[in-house]
């Protein structure tokens, strides 16, 4: 595995050191856990929508758990044995306990999921509050002051 030099990223964006962080753990990290493998996709239709298939063959939905912690997507796979009653000639499949994490940026909620066929899909949603979504701003005017008040925004008296 390769390693990547991040320096050039930390002196030339300005507030993303934390993005370049997380990039370079993750470069580190991933290399370790293979297994269960697993793609993750972006919406053709929509560009705020993501989703992650792990490929868990041989668990059923009361194998595995989900949870969503300080921004990171837990994935936990869990096996009680069951393989004793039997003797396999050929096992590959390796159906092990596994735990994989998945680092969500801001503002990703995890909005589904669902088993079939061996795949585990995980459907996500970036939902950025109004105030950071792109607006237009009009040259030549200056915009009034606006004071929030219970929940509406007013024009203050100028």
């Amino acid at each position: 595995m390769s390693s990547f030099d991040f320096s050039p990223l930390y002196r030339t964006v300005v507030g993303f050191d934390r993005l370049a962080s997380m990039i370079d753990t993750a470069s580190r990290l991933d290399g370790a856990q293979g297994y269960p493998p697993y793609n993750i996709e972006q919406s053709v239709e929509d560009e705020n929508a993501y989703a992650i298939e792990l490929a868990v063959a041989g668990f059923g939905e009361e194998d595995l758990d989900l949870e969503v912690k300080e921004s990171q997507l837990i994935v936990v796979g869990k096996k009680d044995g069951g393989a004793e009653n039997r003797k396999f000639l050929h096992r590959g499949i390796a159906e092990r306990g596994f735990i994989r994490r998945f680092q969500l940026a801001d503002h990703v909620v995890v909005s589904g999921a669902n088993l079939k066929n061996g795949l585990l899909r995980i459907e996500l949603k970036r939902e950025l509050p109004e105030a950071m979504k792109p607006r237009k701003i009009a040259i030549g005017e200056t915009a009034k002051p606006q004071v929030i008040e219970g929940g509406k925004i007013r024009p203050t008296a100028a």
